[in-house]
C-alpha cells in the first residue's frame, strides 16, 4: 500500500499540477482564447492556430523548450546507481576524481526554435511569399512605393517612444519593427539586435498580423470620409512578362548594394518571385509556395508560441512591448492612410485613401481589409488589386527598414 501511495505521490510531483504556477494557467487561458479566434472567427488561422497551440503546449509542459543540460556525475556514483553498468559518456578528471559528463537531450521545441534564433526561417518564409506574390500591381502603379514607405512610419515613431521608456537602441529598433506588421522581418531584426526580446516581440508581431481585420478598420474609418472611402479607382495597366522578370532582379541589385543587411530578406523574396514569373521552374515555385512554406509556417508558429511561457511573458517589460507594438502597427496604418489622403488630394480624387492602409506588409490580409472597408461604402468598388500594390511595397519597405536598423544599430 505504501508503495502504491509513493507511486501516486511521485506521479503528482512530476505532473504539471505540481510544477506549473499561476502564470502558466493564465497563459493557457490566453492560448485558448487565441485558438477560439483562429477557429471560430478565422483570424488568420494559418498563423494564429500554431502560435496559440505552441503557447498552450509550453505552459502545460515547459520542458518542451528546455535546452540541453550537462551535469558532472562521479563515475563511482553513476555505476552504483545503475547496478554497476558503465555509462557511455565522456570522462573528465577533476581533482583526481573521474566524472561522467552527462548531457540530457533538450526539449523538442528547443531544437525547432534554432531556426528562429539563427534567422533561418524568416528568409525561407520570404522565399514562399515571393513565389506567391504578383508584383504586377506595384509595377503597374509605381506610386504605390510611396504608400508602402509611408506605412513604415510606425516603425520609427515607436523606436523613439521605446527609447523614452528606457529600452536600449537595439531593443527599441526591434520593438519598432513590429509596426511593419511582418512577423518574419520582426524575428530577423530581433535575432540580430535584441535576441533576449525575441519571444515577446515575435508573439506580438504575429498576433497583430493575425488581428489586422480588427485593428485596421476603425483607424481607416476615423481618418477618412465616406466620400473618400467610396472613390472608385481606374483599372491598372497590363504588365508585360519582361517587366515582371526584370523587377525582382533590379530590386535585388539595388537593395543589396545600398543596404547589404537587407539582402537575406529581399534577396529571398525576389528569388521566390523570379521562380514564379520566369515560368521555367514550376516545380520549384510550387514547392516554395506550398510544401516549404507550410512546413516552415508550422515550425515557426509553434516555436514562436512556445516562447510565451508564463514566467517570461507576464512581466511589465513584455506588456510594454505589446502596447508599443500595437502603437507601432496603428501608426503604420495611419501613416499609410494619411499619405493616401495626400495622394487623393494631389490627384483630384483619383486615389482611394483606404489603399494606403495596405502599406503595412501583412500580405494579403491588409489588402483584403482595404477591399472590405471600401465595399461597405460602395458595393461596386473593387480595391483589392489597387491595394496589393502598397501591400507588396510594404513587404519590400519593411525589409529595407530592417536593413536600415541593423546597419545603424547592429
Amino acid at each position: 500500500m505504501n508503495e502504491f501511495l509513493q507511486s501516486v505521490q511521485g506521479i503528482f510531483q512530476a505532473s504539471g499540477f505540481s510544477v506549473n504556477d499561476w502564470r502558466n494557467y493564465i497563459m493557457i487561458g490566453i492560448a485558448c482564447v487565441l485558438i477560439y479566434l483562429a477557429i471560430k472567427k478565422q483570424f488568420e488561422p494559418l498563423l494564429l492556430l500554431p502560435i496559440a497551440f505552441g503557447m498552450l503546449l509550453v505552459n502545460l509542459f515547459p520542458a518542451i523548450m528546455v535546452p540541453p543540460q550537462t551535469t558532472m556525475q562521479l563515475v563511482s556514483d553513476y555505476m552504483a546507481a545503475h547496478g554497476g553498468a558503465v555509462g557511455n559518456y565522456p570522462i573528465v578528471v577533476l581533482n583526481g576524481q573521474q566524472y561522467y559528463q552527462v548531457t540530457q537531450v533538450g526539449g523538442l521545441f528547443y531544437y525547432l526554435y534554432q531556426g528562429v534564433k539563427l534567422g533561418i526561417y524568416p528568409p525561407l518564409i520570404f522565399l514562399g511569399i515571393g513565389a506567391m506574390t504578383d508584383f504586377g500591381p506595384l509595377i503597374s502603379n509605381p506610386k504605390s512605393f510611396l504608400l508602402g514607405a509611408a506605412a513604415q512610419l510606425g516603425i520609427f515613431t515607436t523606436f523613439i517612444g521605446a527609447i523614452f521608456l528606457g529600452f536600449s537602441g537595439k531593443q527599441a529598433g526591434s520593438i519598432g519593427i513590429i509596426g511593419g506588421a511582418d512577423g518574419p522581418t520582426a524575428i530577423f531584426v530581433t535575432s540580430k539586435l535584441a535576441p533576449e526580446l525575441l519571444g515577446p516581440i515575435a508573439v506580438a508581431a504575429y498576433s497583430y498580423m493575425a488581428l489586422v481585420p480588427i485593428i485596421q478598420p476603425p483607424i481607416m474609418r476615423a481618418l477618412t470620409t465616406k466620400k473618400e472611402r467610396s472613390i472608385v479607382m481606374e483599372q491598372l495597366r497590363p504588365v508585360s512578362k519582361l517587366e515582371k522578370i526584370l523587377f525582382p532582379i533590379i530590386v535585388t541589385v539595388i537593395v543589396s548594394l545600398l543596404l547589404p543587411d537587407a539582402c537575406p530578406l529581399v534577396g529571398m523574396l525576389m528569388l521566390g518571385n523570379l521562380f514564379r514569373e520566369s515560368g521555367v521552374v514550376g516545380r520549384i515555385s510550387n514547392t516554395a509556395q506550398n510544401e516549404l512554406m507550410n512546413i516552415i509556417t508550422i515550425f515557426l508558429g509553434v516555436t514562436v508560441g512556445a516562447t510565451a511561457t508564463g514566467t517570461v511573458f507576464l512581466s511589465l517589460q513584455t506588456i510594454e512591448i505589446i502596447v508599443l507594438g500595437l502603437l507601432a502597427f496603428s501608426f503604420g496604418t495611419a501613416g499609410g492612410v494619411l499619405f493616401g489622403k495626400l495622394m487623393c488630394w494631389a490627384t483630384h480624387g483619383k486615389v482611394n485613401p483606404l489603399i494606403g492602409s495596405a502599406g503595412v506588409s501583412a500580405v494579403p490580409m491588409a489588402a483584403r481589409v482595404a477591399q472590405k472597408v471600401g465595399q461597405e461604402e460602395n458595393p461596386g468598388n473593387f480595391l483589392l488589386m489597387h491595394a496589393m500594390g502598397p501591400n507588396v511595397a510594404g513587404v519590400i519597405g519593411s525589409a529595407v527598414a530592417a536593413g536600415v536598423l541593423i546597419s545603424i544599430l547592429g
